[in-house]
């Protein structure tokens, strides 16, 4: 049995190969709710799809992002309808009052639907239309996501990091942005001064969860601030890795990041932007994988292999080498 936490692409990048080292019936993915949003009303959990899709067979792997080949109808007539009646683009927040009241899950990240910010595609709007009904009729995230998961054709278990309410939102030299307007709309541009994980402290992690980190757990090449920071700021959450065996694949090779913003926001929270701000950032890891070209000495094992993931032999290739780390401290 092995657990990944799976947030942006990273860990579902290194989950491309996988299922040849560890077998999808034994393997459960934790994924990070912390950069859900509500738009227009439907409840986008962006990590949570991405898994969910790559596991269906369905995700755009250009992108990373969504369903491959689908069509934008939808979000095209959005724009065109924003453009002709002459409404604002970009990111629309809902008012305060709105942001707390209505369908809790979606507290401190509701927009509105108006020329869309983040493109959704058809088929895609239809899982974020489901799985919103879903909770509407009193159902949990956890088994919302276990429907999907269903309905995909997943063999390996997909669990939201909780059923309550996070919010990553990111402290800027240009004021507080929900992490999907920092990362999809201003593309990362804004000086990061902090990192809130709004929410977290009365959020609860779920009996699945609990069970899933009792087994070795794996930190994929995630960003450690905003996709693998959320799940640490859960109470509980960090002190169970610490008492099972835990190996991190550094998205870094020293102090230069494969891809995504995690450079300025480890430097927005105090760290180093490199594999040592990373080892910092995880104390509970008793083991890392590095790639070959990476010098980084820690105090903790290292196994070394080319880190780089663009397909599936790659994925197999960091799978390997994380087997035999958590060999060496399991």
């Amino acid at each position: 049995m092995v657990t990944f936490l799976a947030g942006g692409t990273g860990t579902p990048k290194l989950l491309d190969g996988a299922a040849g080292v560890f077998d999808p019936a034994d393997t459960t993915v934790v994924a990070n709710t912390g950069d859900d949003v509500e738009l227009g009303g439907h409840l986008v959990c962006p990590d949570v799809d991405t898994v969910l899709f790559h596991g269906g067979g369905v995700l755009d792997t250009e992108r990373w992002w969504g369903i491959a080949d689908d069509t934008t109808e939808t979000d095209d007539e959005l724009h065109r309808l924003a453009d002709a009646a002459g409404l604002e683009s970009g990111p629309r927040y809902l008012a305060a009052d709105a942001q707390t009241s209505g369908r809790e899950l979606a507290r401190w990240r509701r927009f509105s639907g108006i020329a869309e910010f983040m493109e959704i595609g058809d088929r895609d709007r239809a899982v974020h239309i489901t799985r919103t009904s879903l909770l509407d009729e009193g159902n949990s995230l956890t088994e919302v996501t276990q429907t999907l998961a269903d309905a995909f054709g997943l063999d390996s278990s997909l669990l939201p990091m909780s059923d309550d309410p996070v919010a990553t939102m990111i402290h800027t030299d240009e004021g507080v942005l929900h992490f999907q307007e920092y990362w999809v709309h201003r593309r990362a541009e804004p000086d990061v001064q902090a990192v809130e994980f709004r929410g977290a402290e009365e959020a609860t992690l779920t009996p699945r969860v609990r069970e899933a980190l009792a087994d070795p757990v794996v930190v994929g090449p995630s960003n450690p601030i905003t996709s693998i920071g959320p799940m640490l700021a859960l109470d509980g959450f960090e002190d169970a890795l610490h008492e099972t065996p835990v190996v991190a694949v550094s998205p870094f090779v020293e102090d230069t990041v494969f891809s995504g913003p995690a450079a300025g926001l480890m430097e927005g929270v105090g760290y180093e932007a490199s594999t040592a701000g990373v080892a910092e950032a995880y104390p509970f890891a008793d083991a890392f994988v590095l790639d070959t070209d990476d010098g980084t000495s820690l105090d903790r094992p290292i196994v070394r292999t080319d880190t780089r993931i663009d397909g599936p032999d790659d994925a197999a290739r960091v799978s390997r080498a994380v087997a035999e780390a958590l060999a060496e401290v399991s």
